[in-house]
């Protein structure tokens, strides 16, 4: 049996990108027994980490790039190994040196579109804003209560538009007083990060950062638990902090407050998928489901993978421009068990999951079988 010597260039370049913590795997196995990967093909988390600790790691192969850092195996493991941050690593080493496996190569039309736009699509800034119109929504002021920063997927994506403005008739309704950036606004950056641009990722966050304190921001409201993760816990490394809420969170306060009433009933079998981002990420699972239950009429059934132990529909770490067969779709797979608990809608608080639940719908033939909307959708139908 031939042994492998430790490739010691390699090890350091791993290191220096931020993932020393292969270190620590002691090769239990744990991250393989939950990774959603091994439900629709082979996939081994711990054989990525194993090489990577010898120095092994070929940056050609697309197996780096699959993990979505839905944080399961995290969870799990008994030595703290940092799995998302390790392959996140990789992904830096690769994009040094403009190694992108074809169906990772979406990432860099994605790139150029940030770079150069503020948004993956390459659409131009000046329409940033353009979901709003009608819809009685101001330009962010200073003392305002509020900054609703939609997100780049609510403010192009043709489906997402409506959770757009969803949210704005929500919080109209509820006297809040807010306002948005528009063309002052960039991606959070949070994909593009856990596919290893690190420079393109401070670039956003800088250019965000100093539109938020030039126009004097405090609160910031957001629709995606990636730019909710992201706000709350990354762009302090800049040596900032802003007050950041969650919709599903902030819904849930307004009604609280008696400063949004449900009027009508809504008759109909649901069930809620927590995304990643917003559930293993960063504990938020209560509020939406309060929010839910607090309409009249609405029947809330639980996934049978739920709350920590939700699947993630696929989209996450830098997946969302990537190339996914259809057999290899987590979200199909999450459209079938809420089908078969006989729910009538797939109700969640992200972006990248209604996308991806929305394509799988699709493809599966699933439109008069179920319907995928977002929260706010469902509540601003009550109120």
């Amino acid at each position: 049996m031939e042994t492998e010597a430790p490739i010691k260039e390699v090890i350091e370049e791993i290191k220096e990108s931020g993932g020393d913590a292969v270190k620590f795997c002691y090769q239990c196995g744990k991250c393989d027994t939950v990774c959603p990967w091994n439900k629709v093909r082979t996939f081994s988390m711990r054989k990525l980490i194993r090489q990577a600790t010898f120095g092994l790691t070929e940056i050609e192969n697309e197996e780096i790039w699959r993990c979505t850092t839905c944080g399961k195996c995290a969870q799990r493991c008994p030595r703290d190994v940092k799995q998302i941050q390790n392959m996140i690593a990789l992904r830096r080493m690769a994009t040094g040196y403009g190694v992108f496996p074809a169906a990772v190569k979406p990432v860099r039309t994605a790139s150029a579109g940030l770079a150069g736009d503020g948004n993956p699509f390459g659409e131009e800034r000046a329409k940033r804003a353009e979901w709003a119109k009608g819809l009685s929504v101001k330009t962010f002021e200073e003392g305002m209560e509020v900054l609703y920063f939609p997100g780049c997927y609510l403010s192009y994506d043709p489906r997402l538009k409506k959770v757009a403005a969803a949210t704005a008739n929500i919080l109209n309704k509820a006297g809040v007083d807010f306002g948005i950036l528009g063309t002052q606004e960039n991606c959070c950056g949070e994909s593009i990060r856990k596919t290893g641009n690190e420079e393109l990722f401070k670039q956003l966050a800088r250019e965000n950062i100093k539109a938020f304190i030039n126009n004097g921001v405090k609160k910031i409201l957001v629709s995606s638990p990636h730019c909710y993760h992201t706000f709350k816990n990354e762009y302090p490394e800049f040596m900032v902090n802003f007050e950041v809420v969650h919709i599903s969170q902030y819904l849930f306060q307004l009604i609280n407050e008696g400063r949004l009433r449900i009027s009508k009933e809504y008759g109909k079998k649901i069930t809620y998928h927590d995304p990643c981002y917003l559930g293993r990420h960063n504990g938020i699972y209560d509020e939406p489901r309060e929010v839910l239950k607090k309409i009249p009429g609405l029947e809330l059934v639980e996934l049978a993978e739920s709350r920590e132990d939700s699947l993630c529909c696929g989209m996450g770490g830098g997946r969302i421009w990537a190339e996914t067969p259809k057999s290899e779709r987590f979200a199909n797979l999450r459209l079938e068990e809420a089908v078969g608990g006989g729910a009538e809608e797939l109700v969640t608080a992200c972006p990248y999951c209604i996308t991806n639940f929305e394509d799988s719908r699709v493809v599966m033939n699933y439109d008069d079988v179920i319907q995928v909307k977002d929260i706010t959708e469902v509540l601003q139908e009550v109120i």
